[in-house]
């Protein structure tokens, strides 16, 4: 089902971007506010299927709908916990009311320490004890999800200072070495700035001040110290969305309407080091136990049908539990080759691709004639299918560099 017709949009249409989504009545009031991956899929998504009482009774009430873009899940994050407390949406209570909701904070300790809080357990505290206070947000997973991708960009600390040894985080680059001394209170409080920048939705302005220093640590002489901030702005221009954010948008696992989704993708070179992936949703959560990985045997050019063909038919020679639906990432050739394998093999397997179009930037739906019927479920899904296909791709590209590493090293 398309968005009624009486509902207006702001510019006509909803992109397929991260952001930041306000719903208006008649009056223009703004009743509920939300975040998403894909504005464009989320949206769409309260008018596809049944829902609770609460939803159904929100989209009854939309005549309008704006949005804000955000570069990331991390911006649209900050974003929506910013609108709802200028807001305050009728239909947001939980971010009103609810107080097991989750704060970040900043002690005020020598070395700043950060802490994720329950607004219960916050209410009952002295706000003068931290530096800053940010929230409410959604969940602990997320909001740790996000501080972890933040980490390895700005590496922060979690232990404490004095320690006899080094730290496991700061072994991995991840603490600048708190618990040694490493760091001095003040050099730390600069990393503790950067960060909250982030948090107060200023990540240009961080931008612009590290730029600046770089340059002036280039002139200095000073390259390796330009280089690591180079590559701390490259990170920050380039922060990756959280998968823990898209499988909020996704129906829950009781009314799911498949318990075991399949995604493939391949990855090579000209040829070279040619993999496949498999990955797997089980009741709408990714199942990383029934991962695999392939390594393209019978083809050395550049052929992702043919590699395709190859990873189906040796997947198909496994004892393993049989898939409800087989997404595949590309449009109609890769769901053409797809069933010729199932075919071949005569299975009967409902067949999906999204595809990304020629700007690499779209997720399309391209429907085999086996899974028309089950299209209003998979349509109601497809944030789930998007999160697959991209994690697909992800595995697909870490075994593939692997194999290219161990290949080098071998030549050298």
């Amino acid at each position: 089902m398309a968005i009624p017709k009486h509902i207006k949009i702001k510019n006509g249409s909803l992109p397929a971007a991260p952001g930041v989504y306000l719903m208006r009545n008649r009056a223009g009031v703004i009743i509920y506010i939300g975040k998403a991956t894909s504005l464009q899929s989320r949206v769409h998504s309260y008018f596809v299927g049944a829902h609770d009482n609460k939803t159904e009774s929100l989209v009854s009430e939309i005549a309008r709908i704006d949005y804000q873009t955000a570069d990331s899940v991390l911006e649209a994050l900050i974003s929506e916990s910013e609108l709802i407390k200028k807001y305050q949406p009728k239909y947001n209570v939980k971010e009103k009311s609810d107080k097991s909701w989750i704060y970040l904070t900043f002690s005020r300790d020598p070395y700043p320490r950060l802490e994720l809080i329950r607004g219960l357990e916050l209410s009952k505290m002295d706000k003068k004890k931290f530096l800053y206070v940010f929230g409410p947000y959604q969940g602990k997973k997320i909001l740790s999800s996000i501080l972890d991708i933040i980490r390895k960009i700005i590496p922060f600390s979690t232990c404490l200072p004095n320690q006899k040894k080094s730290c496991f985080y700061h072994q991995l680059n991840l603490c600048p070495g708190v618990c040694v001394g490493a760091v001095t209170p003040r050099e730390y409080r600069q990393t503790i700035r950067k960060i909250t920048l982030i948090f107060q939705n200023k990540k240009p302005a961080l931008i612009r001040k590290l730029t600046r220093k770089m340059k002036t640590l280039a002139v200095s002489e000073k390259y390796e110290a330009a280089a690591r901030l180079r590559n701390q702005i490259a990170k920050l221009n380039h922060i990756q969305d959280v998968a823990l954010l898209q499988k909020e948008e996704i129906a829950p696992a009781a009314d799911f309407p498949f318990s075991r989704i399949e995604c493939y993708d391949v990855s090579n070179i000209s040829g070279a080091a040619a993999v496949g992936s498999l990955v797997v949703a089980s009741s709408g959560e990714l199942d990383k136990s029934q991962y695999r990985k392939f390594r393209v045997r019978s083809l050395h050019q550049i052929s992702d049908t043919g590699m395709i063909e190859e990873i189906l038919t040796r997947r198909f020679s496994n004892n393993w539990p049989y898939p409800d639906l087989i997404l595949i990432d590309g449009g109609l050739g890769q769901v053409n080759i797809v069933l010729k394998v199932l075919k071949k093999l005569r299975l009967e397997i409902p067949v999906v691709g999204l595809a990304k179009g020629r700007d690499r930037k779209g997720n399309r739906l391209v429907f085999a004639p086996s899974s028309v019927k089950l299209k209003n479920n998979i349509v109601k899904i497809k944030p789930l299918l998007i999160l697959l296909r991209d994690e697909a791709h992800r595995f697909a590209i870490t075994f593939h560099r692997h194999l290219r590493s161990r290949t080098l090293k071998g030549i050298l």
